[in-house]
C-alpha cells in the first residue's frame, strides 16, 4: 500500500481535524478519552448522543458506498479519518458492530428489504447491535454452536444461550448464528439471523468483570422470535455469512486501534517521567521496545489492508496474536511503572477500602481479554498450524 498522501488526502485530513477541534468542545469536551479498554460503560448515553452528532454531519459509516448512506471514502481517507479521530482523543464510538461488521455483511448478503430496513438506522445510530457467536460449550469454536432456531409460520423461534456478548445490554438487536437443521454438525446447517433483543423471550445478564464494568453479557433465548425473512443469506448458509463478517472485522478500524495504543503508550511514558520510573534502565528499555514494536504493528496493519496482501491467509491470525500480546505487555509495563501504588485502589473520596481503578489498572486487567475475544490465541495458533503450515489437525477433546 502506498504510504504517501496526496494533496487531496492532506486536505481531507485537515477537514477531519478541524471538525473534531470545533465540535469536541463545550458539553462534548468532557467525553474526551471515555469508553476505552474495560470502560465501555462510561457515559454511554452521552456517547450515543455524540455518535448521533457525528451521523448528522456525515461522519459515520464513512467507507460505505454512497448508495447505502455512507461517504464512499477511499481506503486512504478512511485510514485518515480513523487516525485523526483517535489522535483527537474523541470518545470511543458505540456502533462498531453495526457499522464495521453487520453493515458490510448486509451489503454483501442481505436482501434489498433488509438493507432498506437496517442500514439507514445503523448510519443514524438509531439502533445498536450485538454479536451472538460465542457459547458456553463452544467458545471460539463457531462451528460447534448449539443454539437452535426452528420455523414456526412467519417466524423463527430461537432457544439457546450466547456468552461474552459485548454490550448486549445496550443493544436493540443481535445477529445470531443458530443451528436450523436438526441433526446437522459442525459448519453445516447453520443460519445467520437478525434478532430483536427487546422481547420477553430474551434475557440479558451482564457479567461483572475485574475492571468493575460489565461490557460482556450472557444472553438467553427461550422461545425468542424473529421474522422469517430476517435470515441473512439462505437458511443453512450461516457459516459462509459468519466467516465473511469476520473478514470485515479486520478493516480500517484496526488502524484506529493502533493509534489508540500509541496514545496509551505515550501516557505510560508520561507517567514514568512524572514519577521517576523512567530512570530505571530496564523499564526504559521495555518502553522503547514497545514503541518500536508498535510501529511494526502499524505497518503490518497497513499491509493487511492492501490488495496485494488480501489473499494472505496467515495475516489476520498473525496480526491478532501480535497486537493482543503487545497490549497485554503494555498493561504489565504500566503496572511496573506505577509500582506499589498499582496494587491499591481507592474510591473517589479517598477511602482506600473501595474499588475505584485508575486507567492503568483497568488496562492491565482488561488486556487479558484481548488474548481471548475475537478468536483466542489458541484458535489463532491452530489456524496457522493447520491451514498455513499444513500440520495435523488438533484431536477433538484434546
Amino acid at each position: 500500500m502506498d504510504l504517501t498522501y496526496s494533496d487531496e488526502d492532506q486536505a481531507f485530513r485537515a477537514e477531519v481535524r478541524d471538525w473534531l477541534e470545533e465540535h469536541l468542545t463545550g458539553e462534548w469536551a468532557a467525553l474526551r478519552g471515555l469508553g476505552g479498554a474495560g470502560r465501555d460503560h462510561e457515559a454511554h448515553d452521552e456517547r450515543v448522543a455524540w455518535n448521533r452528532l457525528l451521523a448528522e454531519h456525515g461522519w459515520t459509516c464513512v467507507g460505505w458506498p454512497q448508495e447505502y448512506g455512507g461517504r464512499g471514502l477511499s481506503l486512504t481517507q478512511q485510514v485518515i479519518f480513523h487516525e485523526e479521530y483517535a489522535k483527537a482523543d474523541a470518545p470511543v464510538r458505540v456502533n462498531h458492530l453495526g457499522e464495521e461488521l453487520l453493515g458490510p455483511t448486509l451489503m454483501a448478503f442481505g436482501t434489498p428489504a433488509q438493507q432498506e430496513r437496517f442500514l439507514p438506522r445503523i448510519v443514524a445510530v438509531d439502533e445498536l447491535w450485538a454479536q451472538g457467536y460465542s457459547e458456553p460449550d463452544a467458545g471460539s469454536d463457531l462451528a460447534n454452536v448449539q443454539t437452535k432456531a426452528r420455523r414456526d409460520g412467519d417466524d423463527w423461534v430461537i432457544d439457546g444461550q450466547k456468552v461474552w456478548t459485548s454490550n448486549a445490554h445496550f443493544s436493540q438487536w443481535a445477529f445470531v448464528v443458530c443451528r436450523t437443521e436438526p441433526g446437522s454438525q459442525r459448519h453445516h446447517g447453520l443460519s445467520f439471523l437478525l434478532v430483536p433483543l427487546d422481547q420477553s423471550g430474551v434475557e440479558v445478564r451482564p457479567i461483572e468483570q475485574l475492571t468493575g464494568g460489565s461490557e460482556f453479557n450472557e444472553v438467553f433465548f427461550t422461545g425468542a422470535r424473529t421474522d422469517a425473512d430476517l435470515v441473512v443469506g439462505a437458511p443453512g448458509e450461516g457459516w459462509r455469512v459468519a466467516m465473511a463478517l469476520l473478514g470485515f472485522e479486520r478493516g480500517v478500524s484496526v488502524l484506529a486501534q493502533v493509534v489508540g495504543f500509541a496514545r496509551e503508550l505515550d501516557g505510560v511514558v508520561d507517567l514514568a517521567r512524572s514519577n521517576g520510573a523512567i530512570d530505571d534502565p530496564v523499564l526504559r528499555d521495555r518502553l522503547a521496545g514497545l514503541k518500536v514494536e508498535l510501529e511494526v504493528l502499524r505497518r503490518q496493519a497497513m499491509r493487511g489492508l492492501s490488495s496485494a496482501a488480501g489473499s494472505d491467509s496467515a495475516g489476520p491470525s498473525v496480526f491478532k496474536l501480535v497486537w493482543a500480546d503487545w497490549h497485554k505487555r503494555l498493561g504489565e509495563v504500566a503496572m511496573d511503572v506505577l509500582g506499589p501504588a498499582g496494587l491499591t485502589t481507592a474510591t473517589a473520596d479517598g477511602d482506600d477500602a473501595g474499588y475505584d481503578l485508575d486507567r492503568w489498572q483497568r488496562l492491565f486487567l482488561f488486556a487479558r481479554a484481548d488474548t481471548i475475544y475475537g478468536g483466542s490465541d489458541e484458535v489463532q495458533r491452530n489456524i496457522l498450524a493447520e491451514r498455513v503450515l499444513g500440520l495435523p489437525r488438533e484431536p477433538k477433546g484434546a
